[in-house]
């Protein structure tokens, strides 16, 4: 996969840095091409060190991009110290839109004199348009997603608990490939169904609605998928509902493009369902997804003016 680290350096030569600390485990796991829990990357104009620790250098070695150096130092903050000295870095970006207040202590008090300049969302900005590889990543996410949904249909049986459902899914996800959940699975029947975020429960199936929410992580990137089916028969009032939102899917999709408005993107889909279930849409539209399954930016009334660009991904 191609290296965005040139574009976070553009970045930081904007923005006057000297280097940036990336303590963020996505944002280590995008900028360096591997995902690690124990370190940090310290990247300047003309080096970049993925500092961890020694049970990952085997691996580090192998996956991340050949822009990083990789060191497994016995005192990671002495060396962190040592090298902004060497690169004479006296601004050094931080992520201040996910470090701890904590954290920004302790590494005020170990670089100083050097002072951190906090870059907000910089590196999840540069996130935000993918790469061909990233697309492919997502795709294959998905693919897996799209597998277990017709798994499901294919072994569901009014019997089934909920819970029993979403382990059902999840373990197809797992047996297609995926290398982890997206999000906690969520599959719930009857008046739950209606609960954006409802929690599966140990019952059996109630009738009517069966909403199921899930995605699967391919090489660390994810697919967000809902999906409703009816146990039982359903009646004109629920045939109406289904296809209301439907039509109300169908059409954002086909106005959604590069260059689209987000937040009118929103509204096309709400004014169909405020015509027939006035005030009963309170989700929002959709989310960009990404390494994380919340990326900005979203398809809501939030992102009223912004356009969407080639390259971003959004749920539906």
């Amino acid at each position: 996969m191609t290296s965005p680290i040139k574009r976070l350096r553009d970045a930081m030569k904007e923005q006057g840095l000297d280097g940036v600390l990336v303590l963020n485990e996505l944002n280590q796991r995008y900028l360096s091409g591997f995902a690690f829990t124990d370190g940090c990357l310290f990247i300047t104009s003309d080096a970049a060190y993925l500092i961890t620790d020694f049970r990952y250098l085997e691996m580090a070695e192998k996956k991340a991009y050949k822009d990083f150096t990789v060191v497994t130092p016995t005192r990671q903050n002495e060396f962190l110290k040592e090298k902004v000295a060497f690169h004479s870095a006296k601004a050094i970006g931080f992520e201040g839109a996910t470090v701890s207040v904590v954290s920004h202590r302790k590494y005020s008090e170990l670089l100083a004199p050097a002072q951190l300049v906090d870059i907000g969302d910089t590196v999840e900005k540069l996130r935000q348009i993918k790469t061909p590889e990233e697309l492919t990543l997502v795709d294959r996410a998905q693919s897996i997603t799209d597998a277990a949904f017709s798994h499901i249909l294919s072994v569901i049986t009014p019997n089934m608990t909920e819970i029993e459902v979403a382990a059902e899914l999840e373990y197809a996800m797992r047996k297609n490939g995926a290398d982890g959940l997206a999000f906690d699975t969520i599959a719930v029947s009857g008046d739950a169904s209606a609960l954006p975020h409802g929690t599966p429960r140990n019952e059996k199936l109630h009738r009517g609605f069966l909403t199921m929410d899930f995605g699967a992580k391919f090489d660390g990137y994810c697919s967000d998928m809902t999906r409703t089916i009816v146990i039982g028969k359903a009646d004109d009032e629920m045939k109406k509902l289904y296809n209301t939102v439907l039509k109300a899917q169908t059409e954002a999709l086909e106005y959604l493009r590069a260059g689209a408005d987000l937040g009118a993107t929103d509204k096309v889909a709400r004014d169909i369902i405020d015509a027939e279930y006035s005030g009963c849409f309170g989700h929002s539209l959709g989310h960009s997804v990404g390494l994380f399954i919340h990326e900005a930016p979203g398809l809501s009334r939030l992102y009223n003016g912004r356009e969407a660009r080639l390259g971003e991904i959004f749920t539906v």
